[in-house]
């Protein structure tokens, strides 16, 4: 897309300030009930016919009726993950982005990451077979953080905040098959809200997702485990080094040929999810909130069975 694309920037947190670093010129405004210095406090201050899309940066409480406002307005939008409300809000929200032609796309900017891609492209090849087990890690040390914010700690904590990353990294990479996943522990170490879960599947490919505020240096790992050969994810660009490793079986049994790639860089992940909404916008398609739905089902089972364990 190479017009100019008109946004609104809408919570002006890390989250917001962010959106604003990477869509540059394309702001119009920026707007926040309780920041100094932006715009306007709230959106309906910010004439209509200045901007044609909104990035929304809130927090989660009031995102379904702010989406279900700006996409009336037919106005396209980014909204930050996770997006939380009832299936009936969600079906109510996708409805109106489809009757008015607008995109209405929930952020997951880990799907923009090197190896991530490197990965998904490696299943869709079949270069290590049939996959028996996944395991991912998602690691980061905001407990203190989300402690002392005013909404973060709450709800299900960090299940909503980085297991909905890693939810939607299994649906990237193996497609939003239909399956249950059950809490294997739950933890409140030092937040009033779960600060380490771990959660898992049965069925193949088997699941197990981990994830944590506990973890002081951040750290992202993955491991798949298939007839053919091995995958191996280790850390983040925004965290780099970054390594992705293959290795192909041998049999009957013996050391693996393997493949291995480092990269060391800044995150590429924004600029390239920015550009990837611009080009949805331009189409006037792309909603992913059927997503969303399976992702908020998923997500709410699982705060539900996280509940039985405090």
């Amino acid at each position: 897309m190479s017009t100019r694309l008109g946004v609104v920037v809408i919570g002006y947190g890390v989250q917001g300030r962010k959106r604003a670093e990477v869509a540059r010129s394309d702001v119009v405004a920026i707007v926040d009930p309780h920041v100094d210095g932006v715009d306007a406090r709230n959106i309906k201050d910010i004439p209509g016919e200045s901007y044609d899309a909104a990035l929304v940066c809130t927090p989660d409480q009031v995102k379904v009726e702010l989406l279900a406002d700006l996409l009336s307005r037919g106005k396209h939008v980014l909204v930050e993950k996770p997006m939380v409300g009832t299936d009936a809000e969600l079906a109510m929200l996708e409805q109106i982005s489809d009757r008015n032609g607008v995109v209405c796309y929930t952020a997951y900017n880990h799907r923009f990451e090197p190896h991530y891609v490197r990965a998904r492209d490696a299943l869709a090849e079949g270069a290590i077979g049939d996959v028996y087990h996944c395991r991912v890690f998602y690691g980061n040390g905001t407990a203190r953080l989300v402690r002392d914010s005013a909404w973060r700690d709450q709800g299900s904590g960090v299940l909503h905040d980085l297991g909905s990353h890693l939810l939607d990294t299994l649906m990237f990479w193996f497609g939003d098959t239909p399956r249950e996943f059950r809490i294997i522990s739950s933890r409140c170490f030092e937040n009033r809200a779960p600060d380490h879960v771990v959660f898992g599947s049965h069925g193949t490919p088997q699941f197990e997702c981990e994830m944590t505020l506990l973890n002081w240096r951040n750290h992202f790992t993955c491991d798949m485990f298939g007839s053919a050969g091995s995958l191996h994810i280790s850390s983040l660009c925004k965290w780099g080094p970054t390594t992705f490793t293959l290795r192909r079986r041998v049999l009957p049994s013996g050391r693996p040929p393997e493949e291995s790639i480092t990269l060391i860089q800044s995150d590429p992940t924004w600029v390239a999810e920015y550009a990837h909404f611009r080009e949805l916008c331009a189409a006037r398609k792309g909603s992913n909130i059927g997503r969303d739905r399976r992702l908020n089902y998923l997500l709410g089972d699982l705060a539900r069975q996280a509940g039985a364990f405090q």
